[in-house]
């Protein structure tokens, strides 16, 4: 089953509008309504294959999905514009202030890991793994305008010109790889192909030897036959690890692999159709996030989430900044802050 979108939903998405939906339970009665989503383009496969889902089991509600980024999402989702907003990294404290502002309060519900993976040409015959380190030579703002060739990165590269593809600033897996790689969020050079489609960035960089471009596991997954995974070194003395359910799991692909989320507005939660979807999201995402691409969380952090949807949990495990490295388990065990 693959829920990825090709030509026509990516005309929906850019239209925000993609599946009618309704309430999960084949008995459910309540009126039909309407659940808006937008936000992250990572976390837009699976939300869209849960929605797709929750459609076959019912009918009458609509769910409109969105892709914007995740702080485009998060714009929208702090001005009470939508239900649910898809987010590829914790809300941050300026959008914090922004939703305490408008009155906004959420349920921070993480569901599936994704592990940021870089990508070369099925034609690169010359990368066989970079570290984090030459990851940051590429990509530092120092780098604009001077870092321009292979050779630059590694003296047994060719001098082949480099050419970089990413997601753009509102990208919350833009966020997490400047964390990641930088130690510092949005710190990045600007003369690269920025695009919030991941899809443009599959293109860009297939069809080029020397360029080099990051995304979420699953476009990785979906685009196999024109492009390669580099396999990443955490340091110089480190094993080449290559990102995938299994190294994920067992912790090996650092520092790359994050938790994903969905951010839930409070108010939202009154509405049987939304706590209908949220409980089925949670109950699904497991299963769901494997066919898509990502990696399904521990059995116990889908109940812990659940247990804080339903027991009116509120907030961020966060406090408005990204962790590398946390375990979800521990955030959803932790004090949420508004």
């Amino acid at each position: 089953m693959k829920y990825f979108p090709d030509s026509v939903k990516a005309t929906l998405r850019a239209a925000g509008l993609l599946a009618a939906l309704g309430g999960w339970s084949a008995g459910a009665a309540h009126a039909a309504g309407l659940i808006e989503i937008d936000g992250s383009s990572t976390v837009y496969p699976i939300t869209e294959a849960v929605a797709e889902e929750f459609q076959k089991a019912s009918g009458g509600t609509k769910v409109t999905v969105g892709i914007s980024g995740t702080g485009g999402g998060f714009k929208r989702f702090c001005r009470g514009e939508t239900d649910i907003s898809d987010a590829s990294r914790p809300i941050l404290k300026e959008e914090m202030i922004l939703c305490a502002q408008a009155g906004v309060k959420y349920y921070e519900l993480p569901v599936a890991y994704d592990a940021l993976t870089v990508v070369v040409s099925k034609n690169n015959d010359f990368v066989d793994y970079l570290t984090v380190e030459e990851l940051k030579k590429m990509w530092e703002p120092a780098a604009q305008g001077k870092v321009t060739s292979w050779k630059q990165i590694r003296d047994s590269f060719p001098d082949v010109p480099l050419k970089l593809a990413g997601p753009g600033a509102d990208s919350g897996t833009f966020d997490y790889f400047t964390e990641a790689v930088m130690a510092k969020a949005k710190s990045s050079r600007g003369d690269y192909q920025a695009s919030e489609d991941d899809n443009v960035i599959v293109q860009f960089v297939s069809r080029d030897k020397g360029a080099l471009g990051y995304f979420g596991l699953a476009y990785y997954e979906e685009n196999k036959d024109k492009l390669k995974a580099v396999p990443i070194k955490a340091n110089a003395s480190a094993p080449a690890v290559v990102p995938s359910l299994e190294t994920v799991n067992n912790g090996a692909y650092v520092p790359l692999s994050r938790p994903i989320f969905i951010y839930v507005k409070e108010k939202s939660k009154a509405r049987p159709e939304v706590r209908e979807f949220v409980e089925f999201y949670l109950k699904n995402a497991a299963e769901l996030a494997k066919e898509v691409g990502y990696v399904d969380l521990p059995a116990a952090a889908y109940e812990l989430a659940l247990e804080n949807f339903r027991s009116g949990k509120l907030g961020t495990g966060f406090g408005g900044a990204s962790e590398v490295g946390l375990k979800v388990e521990d955030l959803l065990k932790r004090e949420g802050k508004l």
